[in-house]
């Protein structure tokens, strides 16, 4: 994963108006877990990351920085 793929793992959570441990609950996994995604200390799941495409109501290749931001 790429800088630009955690940076926008965060843009997309604060402009929803979502903690951490809001979004960790929701997903099911521990804070920690989710706070290592978002840093770049682990690999997300795919699992994980479609459960957050779907959460925002974006595509795979939104969340990941493929395609650019829909407006």
């Amino acid at each position: 994963m790429t800088g630009k793929f955690f940076q926008r793992l965060k843009q997309l959570r604060k402009s929803h108006r979502v903690t951490q441990e809001q979004l960790a609950a929701h997903l099911g996994i521990s804070y920690s877990g989710y706070r290592r995604y978002e840093s770049g200390e682990r690999d997300m799941p795919l699992s994980i990351a479609v459960k957050l495409a779907d959460l925002y109501g974006i595509a795979l290749d939104e969340l990941v920085g493929r395609t650019p931001p829909c407006q």
